[in-house]
């Protein structure tokens, strides 16, 4: 019996033919300018997608990157409500539909989704792109400006991901503050810069305050224990490279690591995590070095050697981003 296929990779299948009789000069420009504007702190007024080019390029490169980061987003939230799916998805300045395919991923079977986003070229090609995806074969692709006017019919999730660097300040309260009341659940994605982890923070805060439960990544719902300015929060998702991302960026590797910020929290009661990796473990001989968000709240590394048994073993399997400890096991000893 053949394996179903993924939704990963049934979107990989569905963008390689993207840049068939796109020139390889014009789609390397069209990359650059984007990877410009989008880890940019400058807001723009206009749609930085503007054409077929623009948009063929975007999903070409940055739809697999956004996928596997929303994704893991949306895991870390699911484990800490197990037993809830969301019954309605709205995706917020959702271009060609990247977080459509990650709900997908995470939760199985149909639902109502609409993909609000200002630039219609991206809003074509998301719609013809999921036509290889069932679950998102009665999605609507509506044309509407993301800032102060936006508004929000009600739904179980909202997904809000590389869009707040796009905006304004005001703007950027604005959705946050529709988008919160319109959703029982809300996962919001910048870049893993210190200025995308900012705007997740100044969203978290908006959240916490109008009655949300941070599910994930923090164990808690207090303020972040991070000191402005000396670090900020971020998490990588491995992705796999294409032609066009070696063209950009040169060199031969298989993969890239996405960085991206993220803050997942629900209208509903949540489980989070009771600590949280916050950095890529270290593993030296006999023990592994763990920075850990935990629930108190505050940041504390801790040390998990061989003397801890089979909880060592789970320590060396550790990832960036893993809940802490492992659902089965007590915490280590110190």
């Amino acid at each position: 019996m053949t394996a179903p296929v993924s939704p990963a990779e049934t979107l990989r299948t569905a963008l390689t033919s993207l840049l068939d009789g796109l020139p390889a000069r014009q789609a390397g420009q069209a990359v650059e300018r984007l990877i410009a504007s989008y880890r940019g702190a400058t807001p723009t007024h206009t749609p930085i997608l503007r054409d077929r080019a623009d948009v063929a390029a975007y999903a070409a490169y940055r739809m697999p990157a956004t996928f596997e980061a929303v994704h893991a987003a949306l895991e870390a939230f699911a484990d800490a409500v197990p037993d809830w799916a969301p019954a309605g998805h709205t995706d917020v300045g959702g271009g060609t539909g990247a977080a459509t395919w990650a709900v997908t991923a995470t939760w199985d079977g149909e639902r109502p989704v609409t993909v609000l986003d200002w630039a219609e070229p991206a809003l074509s090609l998301g719609r013809d792109i999921a036509t290889a995806n069932p679950a998102l074969r009665d999605a609507r692709w509506q044309r509407a400006k993301i800032g102060s006017a936006l508004t929000l019919d009600p739904t179980d999730l909202v997904t809000v991901s590389y869009v707040l660097n796009e905006l304004t300040a005001p703007d950027r309260t604005a959705l946050v503050d529709a988008a919160a009341a319109a959703a029982q659940a809300l996962v919001i994605v910048e870049p893993g810069t210190p200025d995308g982890y900012a705007r997740v923070i100044e969203a978290r805060d908006r959240l916490i305050a109008a009655g949300f439960q941070v599910a994930a990544p923090c164990p808690h719902s207090a303020a972040c224990p991070i000191v402005p300015g000396e670090d900020w929060c971020h998490f990588s998702a491995r992705v796999s490279r294409s032609s066009l991302h070696r063209q950009v960026k040169g060199g031969s590797l298989a993969y890239e690591d996405e960085k991206f910020s993220y803050v997942a929290a629900a209208r509903f009661p949540v489980d989070p995590a009771p600590a949280r990796v916050v950095r890529k473990p270290q593993i030296r001989k006999g023990q592994v070095l763990l920075d850990l968000c935990e629930t108190e709240p505050g940041l504390r590394r801790t040390t998990v050697s061989k003397r801890h048994g089979a909880l060592y073993k789970e320590a060396r399997d550790a990832n960036w981003g893993d809940a802490w400890p492992p659902p089965s096991d007590e915490p280590p000893r110190t």
